[in-house]
């Protein structure tokens, strides 16, 4: 029986495609319960969770991926990672220099980023870091997605999301070279017949079914092969130790000079919401200890 924080990894026997399926519940309460935004952009970043929770079952690694979008737009910033241990956090952060906006719920992707860019970033525990940019150039953040597949690995992908403030989930296809079908006519009458069959999908189904029900529903003409479930949860990596070091990024002087002005330097967590205090002993500290070193 899968929880309500999991992503399923499936396969269709006798063809080359893959897929997965998840939803979360808790996870996405606790990413998003202490950011103040609309509740179109709640959801729009509940999207961005399951988007990079899908994503991250393409790639095997350890460490961790993001999907992030920055720019001028009534939406400055809006990011989402997953590690290879299914933890989760995310973030919005809407424009303080753009005018208030009524309704987010008829702006594109594009119109609410404005100028900038979507990324797909990956930082390896071992190994080097990758960033690949996505264009923007489609209404939603699956359509970006999958024209990325498509473009840089050249394989024909269709992702389907859900997020309504309070859960937040998606199917996600992709068709693989030819290792068990050679017969590219036979090979695009499966695919086709996948993506109808996943584009019957609804919000209710999914956030109300036990996913392994949800896929059978949808593909039970399909000898469906289901991998074990992977459990998501959210988890932040700030700590007092990170905080330190972004203090100390700042330089002695502007440290200093924070401190006189304030007593102590406040460092809120934006994924979190923690809240760190960091004093003038602790600043003698940091520049003592790492002059040293």
């Amino acid at each position: 029986m899968s929880s309500n924080d999991t992503i399923l990894r499936f396969l269709f026997d006798k063809t080359d495609i893959r897929g997965e399926i998840t939803l979360l519940e808790k996870s996405y309460q606790e990413a998003i319960s202490h950011q103040d935004i609309p509740a179109p952009l709640k959801q729009l970043l509940g999207e961005f969770l399951a988007a990079t929770v899908l994503v991250s079952q393409t790639l095997k690694f350890d460490g961790i991926l993001t999907v992030q979008a920055r720019g001028k737009g009534p939406v400055s910033l809006i990011m989402a990672d997953v590690s290879n241990r299914g933890e989760v956090r995310c973030i919005l952060q809407q424009n303080p220099e753009h005018e208030s906006i009524n309704d987010y719920n008829d702006l594109s992707l594009p119109d609410l980023i404005g100028k900038g860019a979507l990324s797909i970033i990956i930082e390896p525990e071992k190994g080097e870091r990758y960033q690949g940019i996505v264009p923007l150039e489609h209404d939603t953040l699956a359509e970006c997605l999958c024209h990325y597949f498509v473009q840089s690995e050249q394989l024909p992908t269709r992702m389907w999301l859900f997020s309504d403030g309070k859960k937040c989930g998606g199917l996600f296809l992709q068709c693989l070279p030819a290792q068990v079908i050679q017969d590219h006519e036979q090979r695009n009458e499966q695919w086709q017949t996948a993506t109808q069959l996943a584009a019957t999908i609804k919000q209710d189904e999914l956030f109300e079914l036990n996913l392994e029900d949800c896929l059978y529903r949808l593909f039970n003409e399909f000898e469906c092969r289901v991998f074990p479930e992977k459990t998501l949860k959210f988890r932040c990596k700030c700590s007092e130790e990170k905080t330190l070091d972004a203090v100390y990024s700042l330089g002695e002087q502007d440290a200093r000079q924070l401190i006189a002005e304030q007593d102590v330097i406040n460092v809120d967590c934006q994924f979190c919401g923690r809240k760190y205090i960091v004093s003038e002993t602790m600043i003698d500290q940091i520049f003592t200890r790492k002059s040293i070193h």
